[in-house]
């Protein structure tokens, strides 16, 4: 898009409304698209001739800048749904009853998924959106993230998992204690076949090891990689023990070794499954669990519902 060539002005509000689908969809406010769109294109005609002229694909740079500029925002304000919910019903045009019914539903749609971006972080809404509303390449997706292709990938997937969370039926106290129990109970058996059944299929594992103790760096995505990962952790030891106990407020599980706590594992359930498991096996994060508890305070990280002496 040399500045001597002429294009046709369908290109030209194409390529705009493009980027203003993009911004949109990346800051959930009509206002904001606009205005990010305006500084895209004050970007680009801030360029000189020279610099223009070595842009081979305009339409290309124009999105990676207004991705660019959308992350910006969501990083710099993070002002939360309610600012944007008021102005979304701006971006539907209603026009007669059968179209305007048709419109209505696609903005009620929009509306509600556009409700559940905001509670990603902004790396994962745009490689959510920028992946999976607008079929975006890989490398476009990073270069407009700023990440690598594989960390992309991860963002989406996070942002797809968190998304699916938000419409699943959370799951009742009683029955999250029961489904830690069986965790526990499977990893005690080393049992692959029973753990794997209690995650959901697109069960995540994250291994906290805080550069101290040797624990895999990304993530575990998939029942039985999840369940295979938490066994090859877990595996029987005559100086080890795993028991149910109260981690954040949720029953989840202690691993000990020789008395010490070595990792301690949160569950997050849904539907009746796990869905996301997080193991810390960071040494500086586990050191109050591992501080002898206060005379004032006996019980101290001690649940009620602590079961048994795990491999024992």
């Amino acid at each position: 898009m040399d500045d001597t060539d002429a294009v046709p002005v369908a290109e030209l509000l194409d390529e705009r409304r493009h980027l203003l689908d993009v911004a949109y969809w990346m800051l959930g406010s009509s206002r904001e698209a606009e205005s990010a769109v305006g500084e895209t294109y004050r970007r680009w005609y801030g360029l000189s001739d020279a610099e223009r002229g070595r842009i081979t694909a305009p339409r290309r740079w124009l999105v990676k800048t207004t991705g660019g500029i959308c992350l910006e925002l969501l990083a710099d304000s993070r002002r939360g749904a309610a600012g944007r919910r008021d102005q979304r019903e701006e971006h539907h045009t209603k026009t007669g009853d059968a179209d305007g019914a048709q419109a209505r539903l696609a903005e009620e749609v929009s509306r509600v998924l556009l409700d559940a971006l905001d509670s990603l972080s902004p790396a994962e809404r745009a490689a959510f959106v920028l992946n999976d509303v607008f079929r975006m390449a890989p490398g476009t997706v990073a270069d407009i993230v700023g990440r690598s292709e594989p960390d992309c990938v991860e963002l989406a997937d996070r942002a797809r998992h968190s998304l699916r969370m938000q419409r699943s039926s959370p799951t009742p106290p009683d029955e999250r204690d029961v489904l830690a129990s069986a965790v526990r109970q499977a990893c005690v058996n080393e049992d692959a076949e029973l753990l794997e059944s209690l995650l959901c299929p697109d069960a995540t594992a994250f291994f906290d090891g805080g550069g101290k103790v040797r624990a895999l760096s990304r993530p575990v995505h998939g029942s039985r990689q999840v369940a295979h990962s938490l066994l090859t952790l877990l595996a029987r030891h005559p100086r080890t023990t795993l028991t149910t106990h109260s981690v954040n407020g949720c029953t989840g599980l202690i691993a000990r070794y020789d008395r010490q706590v070595a990792a301690v594992i949160s569950l997050d359930t849904a539907d009746h499954h796990v869905t996301q498991v997080w193991v810390v096996l960071n040494p500086d994060k586990l050191r109050s669990w591992n501080e002898s508890p206060s005379p004032r305070d006996p019980g101290s990280h001690r649940n009620p519902s602590q079961q048994g002496d795990g491999w024992s």
